[in-house]
């Protein structure tokens, strides 16, 4: 096989594909937890349950119907968006978290940080431009 071969021959099957995304990501992180837990614990449960979380984490990535996968991240994205800045560095959430409040503007849902203890402000969306009072 010559240099390169086995690259251009991936990449020519992955077009058109999803590839890898927020969703597949978290599956086969967990997937990793559950089998570095089950090497002290060594059930069958979590070994299933690992290897279904990678089955299903392969299959996203190799799935071409993009819009159902991409409909499905974004679902994903939506309800542990939130929860991500916390799991990626929990010391700097917890220290803008006493430093700043984060609204939603109620005109577009756009998240706009301000300052706590300000009392009552009143705050303009960068997004739209919509000028809303909030207590901070």
């Amino acid at each position: 096989m010559a240099k390169g071969d086995f690259s251009r021959k991936a990449a020519d099957w992955m077009r058109g594909r999803n590839g890898s995304d927020e969703l597949g990501t978290m599956c086969v992180i967990v997937s990793l937890i559950l089998v570095i837990i089950n090497i002290f614990l060594r059930t069958l449960f979590l070994s299933l349950v690992a290897l279904a979380l990678m089955a299903y984490a392969c299959w996203r990535m190799s799935s071409k119907n993009l819009e159902a996968r991409e409909s499905e991240n974004a679902t994903f994205v939506g309800m542990f968006g939130p929860l991500a800045r916390w799991l990626r560095n929990p010391a700097a959430a917890v220290g803008e978290s006493r430093t700043y409040k984060h609204l939603k503007c109620p005109e577009c849902g756009q998240r706009v940080r301000v300052p706590r203890k300000k009392g009552k402000i009143r705050v303009t969306c960068p997004s739209c431009h919509e000028k809303f009072e909030a207590r901070t």
